[in-house]
């Protein structure tokens, strides 16, 4: 027999949810066969079948909270279950016995004396135990689950005044806010929905955070990719997009504004001098950013296969944590949606966001006399004011401006 548990995912991951069980106590099971998905606030991750077996028993039930290393089920192994044991009839003194009162059910985890469990981080437990609070009086977050943060609010919150004995029968349900009369829904955000909220505020909050924009003429890629894009599907086999030309770019710029590529350690700056792009890509359970790893030693058409690669990941929730951490800087590309300007928000610890936007032709003098249509794009770098100065921030955009008008450059500089 083995015990199925939750695995390691990566030092920054204590715990997951149970997405859902793909398989019921009884079911026949090979080795390799996916037993349950667990979503964590990065990926989904999928947890197979270690051996060949019966699932006898399902511990935790899908949408519960779980810790790393926490057994969540049993596998009989080989034929151990292949088939239930044929139940024994009864001897007659025991058909005359009164039947005994049943065993109470035992908890997943086996709760300490006097203690009921909770899905509280181990942070959270132990800062509990230090400010002797009671982790059953912490308000939960819409999961239920209760973080160090809920610990250290409930302890600088001040004390309640005593309310009012309510009728035992009034317990309501959370209010529906909205117009009275109108249909609306409560829906309780997923966990990854949940901490992208958090860590969006967060780098708000944290961060120094400031945004220039400028704009790009498209004509010079547009022009390349319309002449060379068939010889380039033929002997790369993938498509001349325009994020490889964006990468390069980027990677240029870095080099020149070394301070982009860094991240602030208390009061240190750590300045990378390697260069794994973050690219921002919009999954069904919100934003995630894979990394493109030292996309300076890429290729074109390196780049534009490692990227459809981690987007088709991405979108099947099949990526691993190990490509989603470690990024320098981010690029994140609106217009695919539409989007003409926006404000990117940094992804944190990172310093430096570009965000890229619709091409859209616009008027654009090319001398005192004479105007053209052009393809341009918007361009937005959103940096950590703290440790970027504004004119290296502006310096920095044009320079990735410069290169994409100039793309053969690309080749020097990228």
């Amino acid at each position: 027999m083995s015990e199925i548990t939750v695995p390691a995912m990566g030092e920054s991951i204590t715990e997951g949810t149970i997405y859902k069980w793909h398989v019921q106590e009884g079911d026949a099971v090979n080795q390799g066969d996916v037993l349950l998905e667990l979503e964590t606030d990065k990926v989904n991750l999928e947890i197979s079948a270690e051996e060949s077996g019966v699932v006898e028993k399902i511990l935790r039930k899908d949408g519960e909270t779980v810790q790393i290393g926490e057994v969540i089920g049993r596998l009989a192994a080989g034929g151990e279950a292949s088939a239930a044991p044929a139940k024994e009839e009864p001897k007659a003194e025991e058909k005359a016995a009164p039947a005994a009162p049943a065993a109470p059910s035992v908890p997943a985890e086996p709760a300490k004396e006097g203690e009921t469990y909770l899905a509280a981080s181990p942070a959270a437990r132990k800062l509990a135990r230090e400010q002797g609070i009671d982790l059953e009086q912490v308000n939960r977050d819409p999961k239920g689950r209760i973080y160090q943060e809920n610990v250290r609010n409930h302890a600088e919150a001040p004390a309640p005044r005593p309310a009012a004995a309510a009728p035992a029968a009034q317990t309501a349900a959370p209010a529906v806010t909205g117009q009275p009369g109108k249909p609306a829904e409560r829906q309780r955000m997923s966990r990854r929905r949940a901490t992208i909220a958090k860590r969006l505020v967060e780098a708000q909050h944290t961060a120094a955070m400031l945004t220039t924009f400028n704009e790009v003429d498209m004509t010079a890629i547009m022009d390349i990719r319309k002449r060379r894009k068939d010889a380039f599907k033929d002997k790369h086999d993938i498509g001349l997009g325009f994020m490889s030309f964006f990468t390069k770019a980027v990677v240029g710029a870095l080099k020149q504004f070394p301070l982009l590529n860094a991240e602030i350690d208390g009061e240190d700056i750590i300045v990378k001098k390697y260069y794994d792009i973050g690219i921002a890509v919009a999954a069904k359970e919100g934003l995630v950013v894979p990394v493109v790893r030292d996309a300076d030693r890429l290729s074109f058409a390196d780049i534009e296969k490692e990227i459809a690669s981690l987007a088709s990941k991405a979108r099947s929730n099949t990526l691993a944590l190990s490509e989603l951490q470690g990024g320098t800087f981010t690029i994140t590309n609106g217009g695919t949606f539409g989007s003409l300007m926006s404000t990117p928000i940094l992804n944190a610890p990172q310093v430096g966001i570009l965000g890229m936007h619709k091409i859209q032709l616009r008027p654009v003098a090319i001398d005192a006399e004479r105007s053209e249509n052009r393809p341009m794009m918007y361009i937005a770098l959103s940096y950590d004011h703290r440790i970027v100065d504004g004119s290296d921030a502006v310096r920095f955009l044009v320079t990735v401006k410069e290169l994409l008008e100039d793309p053969e450059s690309l080749l020097l500089e990228g």
